[in-house]
């Protein structure tokens, strides 16, 4: 789970990432929907995929939508709307994290609770709004598309602590991806490897919540 002891009462926040933390993503669904509308099969689509600057570019709200499916459009070799594209770059939600509302709504009675998410503007045109109810448990999310800095990035996590407010050793962190988990720690922060929902469980029953 983490490498962190978390004795009871060793945090003053939480911070979560959202895909595969409290959002289930299946990036499969993005190119399983622009093969069908392409005629081809997604995994011709998966092996052009790649996460190249634009990507990086879009998700810091360096470039806008329109830009970056101009892109996708060269690097898939397709020739797709707009449109069609953000229905299939919409379509990687899956729903929650089985368990995971329980334990965010559990956590929010007793800690605040804030969500830290490398994205982009078209998803956070979509997600909120469709996940409302349980991203509702935060107080704040800081969307690298929004505050114009990523994860692993040292300045994203130190523009998050300051804005939270409180000490980054008190700052527990959860996160899907173990780039982001040492980011997080190299900052000072706390952090959890989330593998599964049962991680941050134990996480919060560590921690007395």
């Amino acid at each position: 789970m983490t490498s962190f002891p978390l004795p009871p009462a060793s945090a003053d926040a939480l911070l979560f990432d959202l895909g595969r933390v409290v959002l289930d993503i299946d990036f499969n669904k993005a190119l399983a929907c622009w093969a069908g509308h392409v005629g081809c099969a997604t995994a011709d689509l998966a092996a052009r995929f790649v996460r190249a600057e634009a990507y990086r570019h879009h998700e810091v709200g360096e470039i806008g939508d329109a830009a970056y499916f101009e892109s996708l459009r060269q690097s898939l070799g397709v020739k797709l709307s707009d449109s069609q594209l953000l229905q299939g770059w919409n379509a990687i939600f899956v729903g929650e994290m089985p368990g995971i509302a329980a334990l965010l709504s559990r956590a929010s009675q007793r800690l605040p609770l804030y969500a830290f998410s490398n994205t982009n503007n078209a998803h956070v045109e979509y997600f909120p709004v469709a996940y409302a109810d349980v991203l509702g448990h935060f107080r704040e999310m800081f969307l690298s598309s929004t505050i114009g800095l990523r994860k692993p990035d040292a300045a994203a996590y130190d523009h998050v602590v300051r804005a939270i407010g409180v000490p980054a050793q008190r700052i527990v962190f959860f996160d899907d991806l173990t780039e982001n988990i040492d980011g997080a720690r190299a900052r000072g922060l706390t952090a959890v490897h989330v593998t599964s929902t049962n991680d941050v469980a134990k996480a919060l029953a560590a921690l007395g919540i």
